[in-house]
């Protein structure tokens, strides 16, 4: 950008900064992508009208780029809007147009007061349009960095609801397990597991993986895991569920369980915890 662009841009934007705003919110609020539901007209308004004094102050400090200090304002409010409109429900292409619909009025303006000197209204209209161009698409990779946090978390409190840990006497928890067993949700297991173990002082531990679809070597290994924790934390563990499939399978893959008692159902390895803590289940007459 030259001396004579560097005033003369921010110039014109600050001579006709009420009209440009009018219009650019015109547009917004006429455009198919306008999303109502998400955020009504005067929040549209206030971010609008901030994002414009801070676009028009970064350019009156001369930066050609959006990638200098000069624009930290900017970058700073557009990664607050697009964090705001990802958590709400907008997508990228949404998000971005809110910078890419400025480009008309702003244009408009450039040509009315620049129509006498073509050569200087090319350069400045060049110069817009890389600056929100790039701007534009700084929105869309915020908006994809939140999203997927967003996602992240979700997965994270899915894999914690995924995983509850239910006390079936005094002294004896269960962890019923469903779906799939990797490493990030073997994590998950082990702290919601020992977590319980400590609040229930809880001598026993069932780890039932009835609904655990295949059980491979890795998987094996993450019950390990699991088994080897509880132990440390005094508690003993018996893994329930264990199907003739899975049975064969563990034998064919020549995963050994160790010293881990294992029981078919659930019904099974809790008589045998109640047996362990000197308890037992009798049937009553029918007429007791």
């Amino acid at each position: 950008m030259t001396g004579d662009d560097k005033s003369r841009i921010p110039g014109i934007v600050r001579k006709h900064e009420q009209e440009i705003l009018d219009n650019w919110i015109r547009l917004q609020l006429g455009a198919v992508t306008r999303r109502s539901d998400l955020i009504n007209e005067t929040a549209l308004r206030d971010e609008s009208r901030s994002f414009l004094a801070a676009f028009t102050e970064a350019l009156q400090r001369g930066a050609a780029t959006p990638e200098g200090k000069e624009w930290d304002d900017v970058r700073a409010l557009l990664e607050r809007l697009s964090r705001t409109r990802a958590q709400k429900g907008f997508s990228p292409a949404e998000t971005a147009m809110f910078v890419f619909s400025l480009k008309e009025p702003l244009q408009a303006k450039l040509r009315e007061e620049s129509a006498k000197d073509p050569e200087a209204l090319a350069n400045e209209s060049w110069t817009i349009t890389a600056l929100l161009d790039k701007l534009g698409l700084f929105t869309t990779e915020i908006h994809q960095k939140s999203r997927e946090e967003v996602i992240s978390r979700q997965q994270q409190e899915m894999l914690e609801l995924s995983t509850p840990v239910v006390s079936l006497w005094d002294g004896i928890v269960a962890l019923p397990l469903i779906g799939t067993l990797d490493s990030a949700r073997t994590q998950v297991v082990m702290e919601t597991l020992l977590q319980r173990i400590v609040e229930k002082e809880a001598a026993i531990a069932i780890i039932d993986i009835t609904g655990v679809p295949t059980v491979d070597t890795l998987v094996a290994q993450h019950l390990l895991k699991a088994v080897a924790a509880a132990r440390l934390m005094g508690a003993d563990c018996i893994i329930s569920g264990i199907r003739p499939q899975i049975a064969q399978t563990i034998v064919h893959l020549g995963v050994t369980l160790g010293e881990v008692t294992t029981k078919a159902t659930l019904a099974d390895a809790f008589a045998l915890a109640l047996t362990r803590t000197g308890l037992k289940v009798v049937r009553m007459s029918a007429g007791s």
